[in-house]
């Protein structure tokens, strides 16, 4: 009896940690879910936009300066 007793408290815990486990991962699964529905409804953009857009933006600077010390000149 004592050994059937071992055996179910062991299931018991295994069934319990696979459990807890699963459940872990569910609301793991749905928490990224609503995170990611949430972050497509804002107008966001990649690092690689971003980072382009940067680009651009340095060069345009530098050729604005570039301009404004002409029309200086002039």
């Amino acid at each position: 009896m004592k050994q059937r007793n071992s055996t179910l408290n062991d299931l018991k815990a295994y069934l319990r940690e696979v459990l807890k486990n699963s459940l872990a991962k569910d609301v793991e699964r749905n928490v990224k879910t609503i995170l990611l529905q949430g972050l497509s409804r804002l107008d966001l953009v990649t690092r690689e936009e971003f980072n382009t857009q940067s680009q651009i933006l340095s060069r345009t600077r530098l050729r604005l300066e570039a301009l404004e010390r002409r029309v200086d000149q002039l």
